[in-house]
């Protein structure tokens, strides 16, 4: 075991990816020997050379494009998007090519071997263009994965998990955790099965679900309404699509009530996707509405970041909320 941050967690992991599987190749913008501009990749191009790992020009659309013509011709495409806000010139190679490259063959090729890394989130002062989560518009589209860590341990199984899934997945890694997430990680590789949830802490009252930085605000939350006696289950939803309706279903039937938190705004967020889902099969075991703890409907506020973050007080007072329904 070592103490490292999700950096080098996502280092390391990237580090075994491509030791292991010789078609491995890293690209994006600046990921070559300026290690990208969160230096999660530095090193890499030094250990594997320029053919392995390069940069690319400074098109998102090119990139995914890139990867669908690699990923199609059997190589491990492993493309980063600078920044989470600007994948969406990336969205109709992601959504129309690679999430139905193999629907459209009958199965006869595919572009599984694509994993678009990318930082998403709040948190860094970056304002409306290097602060959103838009994790929601790939969760409708068939034939993606999603993902999104919430440490470094999660981080480096899970991408090692996603790199070696035989389907093209879209791994978000929150950047405000990239150094501030500092955790025991094996040096060796492991890896995290996807589409399956993690209950991080039993509870009897309320289910608190969230995924990647926000994980740590409502366990703060958590920690606040137990000094009122609430008891608060906690889990971690990991894998967006698919994602794990039994494990999340099976805790509110135990407890009665849900709260979902998220950092994206609130309409057409993924918490109402989770809502709806749950209200069909917990119906009857709900003791009082489910809850959406989320961003604003508004462009990312520079000035006014901490009034836009669902924050582990807004969290605590949507529980005493639900609570007292």
């Amino acid at each position: 075991m070592a103490k490292i941050n999700m950096l080098q967690a996502i280092n390391d992991a990237l580090t075994i990816a491509m030791e292991t599987d010789e078609k491995a190749v890293l690209f994006g913008e600046d990921v070559g020997h300026f290690g990208g501009v969160f230096r999660a990749t530095s090193g890499l191009q030094e250990k594997f050379g320029r053919d392995r790992c390069f940069n690319t020009p400074l098109t998102e659309q090119g990139i995914a494009g890139f990867a669908n013509g690699l990923a199609s011709n059997g190589m491990t495409a492993i493309a980063e998007i600078q920044f989470a806000d600007y994948i969406f010139p990336a969205i109709d190679q992601i959504v129309n090519e690679s999430a139905k490259f193999r629907y459209r063959s009958g199965n006869e090729f595919n572009v599984g071997g694509i994993t678009y890394r990318t930082p998403y989130g709040g948190g860094i002062a970056g304002g409306h263009y290097h602060s959103q989560s838009p994790e929601a518009y790939f969760t409708q589209t068939a034939g993606l994965k999603v993902v999104v860590p919430r440490n470094a341990y999660q981080a480096k199984g899970l991408l090692l998990a996603s790199i070696r899934d035989n389907n093209p997945v879209v791994f978000f890694e929150p950047k405000r955790l990239y150094r501030a997430s500092v955790g025991e990680v094996p040096e060796g590789a492991y890896e995290i099965e996807l589409g399956k949830a993690e209950v991080v802490k039993a509870g009897t009252d309320i289910t608190l679900l969230a995924w990647g930085a926000q994980m740590e605000i409502i366990e703060n939350a958590a920690s606040m309404a137990a000094k009122k006696g609430i008891s608060c289950e906690i889990i971690d939803l990991r894998t967006l699509a698919p994602w794990d309706v039994e494990t999340v279903a099976a805790s509110v039937k135990k407890t009665g009530r849900l709260l979902i938190n998220h950092e994206a705004p609130l309409t057409g967020g993924f918490a109402g996707e989770i809502a709806a889902t749950i209200q069909e099969e917990c119906f009857l075991y709900l003791e009082s509405p489910i809850s959406r703890v989320c961003g604003l409907d508004t462009p990312y506020p520079l000035v006014h970041e901490k009034e836009y973050m669902p924050d582990a007080l807004k969290t605590f007072e949507a529980i005493k909320a639900s609570m007292k329904y």
